[in-house]
């Protein structure tokens, strides 16, 4: 198949090397800007990967030109953050063909909802297929511009849903050739909750706060970063997650259960689970608190699961408690900013189960 990878990040990097060293053609794409990655792929011709990816995966083209990027192309695969999904539906909306499958690798926090009303406008993306994965399927960093390495790509514990949910079994068909350990997802309630960076990532940062602006981050996040206090907090969170899934008719794994499913650890325990996971292994920590441990996971990802448990009638005190944390360290009010909301978005939780 032909393959347009949309980011040039770490997981967009190991998601083009993965699908090319699967026999496809890939092209990578970015916004001007973001193109530090995408010129030194461009001027190898490919990527080089280490790890659970691992040798030159050679890339058709790799830069700004959007068009260039899905022409012809039979699945866009969009790997970034949750504030990326608006502007990669927006660059696509009026050129992207209903023949093609377009998938949020994560669905990061209503991702597919996102895309769904940008489309909604533009006569020829009405009807393209929209899906999104609960998770990014790597743990990878890039080393250094056109070189990624793969600490982890997942075994299993990696759901999709699609929109409508009729063509979840055509996204997933796509999908499982480089995934083949990708299941259907009962809903996109389930893709939007079973993704656990906000259970984890502003907990971790926000408990060793200190030790990141003191030694810019010269630690490992998971190995030493994760105490058993930390891992208190995590599954405080976690608790509260999982119960607004059971409100909402999903089954939520919660997370040391699904990092044990997706190969990470092997204790699944909030500690010494993640400290000892062999997933995590060597993961250094961010280099500032101004990162998207924060500005993402909870300004994103907790306001998310807040507004929802408020619609729903779900108590959230420790999301609440760690929201108001973050902020005081981060300097805004991640709450009062409500950056992605399902209400914010325009769906109500009986429209997004009608999709």
């Amino acid at each position: 198949m032909k393959i347009a990878v949309l980011g040039s990040g770490n997981g967009a990097c190991a998601t083009a090397a993965d699908w090319s060293l699967h026999g496809h053609k890939v092209r990578m794409f970015d916004f001007e800007g973001f193109t530090r990655v995408l010129e030194a792929v461009e001027a190898q011709r490919g990527i080089y990967a280490e790890g659970d990816v691992n040798g030159f995966a050679a890339i058709e083209y790799a830069g700004t030109d959007i068009e260039k990027t899905i022409d012809g192309t039979d699945l866009i695969i969009v790997v970034g953050p949750s504030y990326s999904s608006e502007p990669f539906a927006n660059a696509v909306k009026d050129i992207i063909s209903e023949k093609q499958v377009y998938i949020l690798s994560p669905g990061s926090n209503g991702g597919a909802l996102v895309t769904r009303k940008i489309f909604e406008k533009a006569d020829n993306a009405k009807n393209v297929v929209i899906a999104e994965t609960s998770t990014l399927p790597y743990a990878s960093r890039n080393t250094e511009p056109g070189y990624v390495k793969v600490y982890l790509k997942l075994i299993g514990g990696l759901y999709l849903a699609a929109i409508p949910h009729s063509a979840t079994e055509r996204a997933l068909k796509l999908f499982q050739q480089v995934y083949p350990g990708t299941v259907a997802a009962k809903n996109l309630f389930q893709t939007m909750l079973q993704n656990g960076n906000p259970v984890i990532h502003p907990s971790v940062t926000l408990l060793n706060a200190a030790l990141i602006e003191r030694t810019q981050g010269d630690f490992l996040f998971y190995e030493e970063g994760v105490t058993p206090a930390v891992g208190r907090l995590m599954e405080a969170i976690d608790q509260e997650r999982v119960e607004i899934g059971e409100r909402l008719g999903v089954r939520i794994i919660p997370d040391p259960e699904l990092g044990v499913i997706q190969g990470y650890m092997t204790d699944a325990s909030y500690s010494p689970g993640y400290s000892q996971a062999p997933g995590f292994k060597g993961i250094r920590a961010q280099g500032e608190l101004d990162h998207r441990y924060l500005h993402e996971d909870a300004g994103y990802g907790l306001v998310f699961l807040l507004n929802l448990a408020k619609s729903i009638g779900v108590e959230t005190p420790h999301i609440n408690s760690v929201l108001d944390i973050a902020s005081i360290v981060a300097q805004r009010d991640y709450r009062k900013e409500a950056v992605r909301t399902l209400e914010g978005i325009g769906y109500t939780v009986e429209e997004v189960n009608k999709l």
